[in-house]
């Protein structure tokens, strides 16, 4: 990660692991942008100063001047607070909910999960039109992400985590082996939950036992984050 000269506009671009995929099966032709997000993750706000003793029109002097980070390929550390549209009068910013607080799989049971937006477009709660990423922590406690058997297809945020743009229900097969647990009786990780259109976000803690087969345990009460 480096800094870019912010005394000029600058376009710093670069591709992902799927868009060279994609590049190279067909040049320009396969690869064509069709969406594209803005963020202020490096904006620091606090440094608005209204009582700047060279006037009003310095207030922004301190964040203007703030240094931008240059493009890198993975969404864990870049792109985490998107700008988003909303309907003029707005009043409360859209939320995504899980409806459940936690994910509890036995070896090779399996679990659907169907997120929901609260809040979007004045509407209490509907999937969003453009779907939702979804992103484990730790893809190796999993035998079936969203119907994929491997890691194909899939873009890598870390070297562990995968992150599939699905739509708006994802299903999710426990592996059904022992050999990553050790003396442990259960492995922990964490799904993640984007809403495209909105950029809200929930994080859902996600757990494998090792005892049971076949079955599965979700708790049944509703956990709501945004970030």
């Amino acid at each position: 990660m480096g800094y870019l000269d912010n005394t000029s506009i600058t376009v710093d671009a670069i591709l992902t692991k799927r868009g060279r995929e994609l590049l190279s099966q067909g040049g320009l032709g396969a690869f064509n942008i069709t969406q594209f997000a803005l963020g202020d993750d490096e904006i620091d706000y606090t440094l608005f100063n209204e009582d700047h003793p060279n006037g009003s029109q310095f207030a922004g002097e301190a964040i203007e001047n703030m240094p931008l980070i240059e493009a890198i390929p993975d969404e864990g550390n870049i792109m985490l607070h998107r700008l988003i549209t909303l309907n003029s009068g707005t009043s409360k910013l859209p939320i995504v909910t899980a409806n459940v607080p936690k994910i509890t799989l036995n070896l090779g049971a399996s679990f659907t999960l169907s997120p929901s937006t609260l809040n979007f477009n004045d509407v209490s709660a509907q999937s969003e039109p453009g779907g939702y990423l979804y992103t484990i922590a730790d893809r190796r406690l999993l035998s079936s992400f969203g119907g994929q058997t491997s890691a194909a297809n899939l873009t890598a945020r870390s070297s562990f985590s995968q992150t599939i743009a699905g739509g708006n229900s994802i299903n999710l097969t426990a592996l059904n082996s022992t050999s990553l647990f050790g003396n442990n009786s259960k492995l922990l990780t964490t799904l993640t939950v984007e809403g495209r259109d909105t950029g809200a976000r929930v994080t859902i803690p996600v757990e494998i036992s090792k005892t049971q087969q076949g079955l599965q345990n979700v708790q049944a009460q509703t956990g709501i984050s945004l970030k």
